[in-house]
């Protein structure tokens, strides 16, 4: 039987997570729904990961979760408790030029191979590279380029982004 007067339920919606984003240990409290992607721009104010279409279908969302690319807008934040999250802003400090100021060799082939045009995909597309270039399956520019299909560009700068992948994993960008 409900009483009259009961106090109102209250709902505790927030999770505990432990996430390390771009080599920081952060202990963050989100909603069972929160995508990696929201949890990154909206709480972390990280804004780098662009929000394309939202489905996983542009690849613009595209972080490293442990060294391999995946679509942020897909995943829930609490799926990744305790995983190693990198963003764009955090590819620099993987470079091995030392320093965290330096570009990522694949940041620097983008710049040399002019591989963005409005740079709203490039983001994504940085952060695919690397995950690609972890996977060690793409060998040629048919490899490439089907390794990154899933991320879109819609300037057409393909050919350049193949160029600049290319480059860095011929060791031409280190």
């Amino acid at each position: 039987m409900l009483l009259e007067h009961s106090p109102p339920v209250r709902a505790d919606t927030g999770l505990d997570i432990t996430l390390t984003i771009n080599g920081q240990r952060r202990e963050l409290q989100v909603a069972p729904w929160t995508t990696l992607l929201d949890l990154l721009r909206e709480k972390l104010d990280l804004t780098g990961t662009k929000k394309g279409c939202d489905h996983g279908q542009c690849g613009a969302c595209t972080v490293l979760v442990n060294g391999t690319r995946v679509n942020a807008c897909l995943t829930l934040a609490v799926m990744k408790d305790g995983a190693e999250i990198t963003t764009v802003e955090g590819l620099a400090g993987l470079g091995d030029r030392g320093g965290s100021n330096a570009l990522h060799p694949i940041q620097e082939a983008f710049i040399e191979h002019d591989a963005f045009q409005c740079g709203y995909c490039t983001p994504g597309q940085l952060c695919s590279s690397v995950g690609m270039m972890n996977e060690g399956h793409a060998t040629s520019r048919e490899e490439i380029r089907e390794a990154m299909s899933g991320n879109l560009c819609r300037c057409g700068a393909y050919t350049n982004i193949v160029d600049a992948i290319e480059d860095v994993m011929q060791g031409a960008g280190r």
